[in-house]
Order: structure tokens, then C-alpha cells, then sequence
């Protein structure tokens, strides 16, 4: 995780060469087949600069192009060595469809931090494609706010073992001009020089909660939240349930709230239309959990609040001004240090996997419609809001 023109694709250059021409790995998986490099980025275009870079060094820097027993173009670029290496450059375009099937001794990920799919990619596609060599898997790129890599980062250093992380900054690189740099220092914002030229993680600005808030709020396991939560008779239970209209989900969260502080002890997620499941959940949930009980009632949820009349909920219906509120009372809650949770992992369409961490950092003040477990968080808190409190300061902008 480097700024840019710090020289990572050069640095990842040398390793695969060094690992090709050494084919590094136990030798007993020499009988496994030929030693496998790739370098893999969403468009071959960008997984093809750490190719070509080999290619250049291979054959113009150390003149040893005597090496290279073939090179092909078409249908991806493809180097074999004179020691049976092979060294290929692939997109991971339709989520990794077209690297099924192979293994890998070494794989090279560039600029994971751009591909949205990242998670799923090296989750469902990468790890068993280095299963058959024990393989190695570099992740590589310049941040891109506190989304999938920057968590992968702060897994592998909190790991030690098994793992390595490298920063840094692009003024280390002695090659590219300083005046130039030090210009951008000095005229760009310093979120974009800690992100760009630092190499450093850092939010965008735009989002609902900021990032550092969302690490502090999480916690490793839902068994923390329920010692505490156990440990405890001062405890009451609120629910809010943001309703699914179209492409989104329903989302039922329960909080407990334990001296002020407010801890996620219940999250429903279902992508289903069918009203009498939706109900049966939300008594379930209030059968588990009894408290107060926020719904959205925008649109055709005022159907669902008609129905659990016998619960007393509160119906709340979503308005340009109401949302905001519900958003801001949110991140007030995460400024205050008075909301913890885990990282609520549960499977999606298309075997994907939906996470309260990752809406909860993807969500922005101008893009937000299609975040149901912020808007179920923000109902589950709202009977907490306190309009004479002290408010973070405003913003300008489309909710």
C-alpha cells in the first residue's frame, strides 16, 4: 500500500522474475506442474503494466532476454521461461470467472483497492487457486479509502505471522521529480496527499460515518457484545426495520442499550417479498428482543405497520429532512463513542456476502438509497435522539 509512482509495480516486477527464475516454493510440489506467476488487476490493460515491466527488464536491463523461450500476445500475454516458468497477465473481469481452473504459484493483485469485487475475487476464486502449490498471494495498490483492502491490511498486521504489509511514500522514490511532488503537497487537500502520496488510508470526506469512527465502534466477536449485554439488568432493547422497495433488502437491527452505550445484539437481513415473512420476523425478533419499535412506513410499509398494531410501533416515514435526521443522529452516536458491533457477515445474491462494516463504510451523504442496515441502525437509534443536544456541524449536500 504505497502512494503513487512510489515504484510498485517495478518492485513487484523483480520479485516475480526472482520467483520465476528461482521457481521459490517447497520442492515437493515441483512434481505438481510448471511454476505459475500471474499478475491480475480488473482490466488487463492495468494487470498488464506489471507484465510489461517484466518484460522490459528481462529483456533490456539485465540482457538476460535468453530466458524468455517464448512470449505470446493473444489471448492474454503469456511468458515461458527457459526453466518452464510460466509468467501470465489476467483481469479478474466477471468476478474471477476466467481464472477458475488454474493454480498459481504466485499471485499478484494490482490495485485491488479499485475493484469492487475484490473480496469475493480472492475470497471465492483466488485462495483455492494457490491450494495446490501452497501458493503466495500479494496484494497490491494504492489506497482507496477504508473499504475491503484497508481491513485485509489491518487483518494481516494485527496477524504478524503468515503475513506482511508495506507502506509507502511516493517521495521516497528518488526517480521521479521532487519539485513536482512538492507542488502537489502543497496545492492539493491533505486528505489527497496522505491518500495519493503518502499511501496512507484515509476517507473521502462524503461519508456518513468516517472510518476511524467505524473502527472504533467494531468489535471482533458477537460474544463480546453478549457478555456485556448478559453481564448487565440495566438493559432495554429498541428495533427499527427499514422495509425493502425494489432492488434493496428488509433489515431488522436490535440494539441494547446498556449505560448509554448501545450494542447491535440482533440483525435480520431478507431479500424476500413476501409481507407474511417479513411479519412473522419482525415478531420473532420483538418476541426475542421486547422494546420499542421503529418501521419505515414509506410507501407500502404503512401496510406492515397497519398489521402489528398489537406491537405499538412507531411508523416513520422517509423524507429528505427525516432521513438526514436519522443519518446525523447516526454519526452522532459513532462521534460519541456510544455504539459498538460486529461485523455482521451474511450471504447475498450471487454468492456474494453482505456486511454491516462494509454498507456502514460505503455509505455517503449523496449516495445512500440502497443502504438498508444504516437506515434499520438509524430507526433502532432515533428513540435516543435529543434535538437539544449539541449537533456536529452541518453539510452541504444531497441526501
Amino acid at each position: 500500500m504505497t502512494g503513487n509512482r512510489w515504484g510498485k509495480s517495478f518492485a513487484e516486477a523483480i520479485k516475480i522474475i526472482h520467483h520465476a527464475l528461482f521457481r521459490v516454493r517447497d520442492m515437493r510440489y515441483d512434481r505438481s506442474g510448471r511454476y505459475h506467476v500471474v499478475t491480475v488487476s480488473i482490466t488487463l490493460d492495468q494487470a498488464r503494466i506489471i507484465f510489461n515491466t517484466v518484460h522490459r527488464i528481462l529483456v533490456n536491463s539485465c540482457r538476460i532476454e535468453g530466458l524468455i523461450k517464448k512470449y505470446t500476445v493473444t489471448p492474454y500475454p503469456r511468458l515461458v521461461l527457459g526453466n518452464g516458468a510460466i509468467i501470465e497477465a489476467r483481469s479478474t473481469q466477471r468476478r474471477g470467472e476466467y481464472l477458475l481452473g488454474n493454480d498459481y504459484d504466485l499471485f499478484v493483485y494490482d490495485e485491488v483497492a479499485f475493484d469492487p469485487e475484490a473480496e469475493y475475487v480472492v475470497n471465492e476464486v483466488v485462495k483455492m487457486r494457490l491450494a495446490d502449490r501452497s501458493g503466495m498471494l500479494d496484494l497490491v495498490s494504492t489506497p482507496n479509502g477504508r473499504n475491503w483492502f484497508y481491513r485485509k491490511m489491518r487483518e494481516l498486521r494485527e496477524r504478524g505471522e503468515g503475513g506482511y504489509v508495506h507502506s509507502g511514500d511516493s517521495r521516497e522514490n528518488t526517480h521521479i521529480s521532487r519539485e513536482y511532488l512538492d507542488r502537489q503537497v502543497k496545492y492539493l487537500t491533505d486528505k489527497r496527499v496522505a491518500q495519493n502520496i503518502m499511501g496512507q488510508f484515509v476517507d473521502t470526506g462524503g461519508e456518513v460515518i468516517p472510518g476511524r469512527y467505524v473502527d472504533r465502534a467494531l468489535v471482533k466477536t458477537q460474544d463480546e457484545i453478549g457478555t456485556v449485554v448478559k453481564g448487565t439488568n440495566a438493559v432495554f432493547y429498541l428495533s427499527g426495520w427499514d422495509l425493502a422497495r425494489k432492488k434493496t433488502a428488509t433489515v431488522g437491527i436490535t440494539i441494547a442499550v446498556v449505560d448509554t452505550v448501545c450494542y447491535v445484539v440482533e440483525l435480520t437481513r431478507i431479500r424476500k417479498w413476501d409481507w407474511n415473512i417479513i411479519l412473522e420476523r419482525i415478531r420473532r425478533q420483538q418476541r426475542c428482543y421486547p422494546g420499542r419499535l421503529q418501521i419505515d412506513a414509506t410507501g407500502l410499509g404503512d401496510v406492515i405497520v397497519s398489521q402489528l398494531t398489537d406491537l405499538n410501533p412507531t411508523a416513520v416515514i422517509f423524507s429528505p429532512k427525516t432521513k438526514a435526521e436519522l443519518l446525523t443522529n447516526v454519526e452522532l452516536f459513532h462521534s460519541m463513542g456510544r455504539i459498538r458491533y460486529c461485523r455482521w457477515e451474511l450471504p447475498d445474491e450471487g454468492g456474494r456476502v453482505w456486511s454491516l462494516e462494509d454498507e456502514l463504510r460505503a455509505a455517503r451523504w449523496d449516495d445512500n438509497n440502497r443502504c438498508d442496515g444504516l437506515m434499520a441502525l438509524a430507526l433502532a437509534l432515533w428513540p435516543l435522539h435529543q434535538p437539544d443536544r449539541p449537533i456536529i456541524g452541518p453539510r452541504l449536500g444531497k441526501v
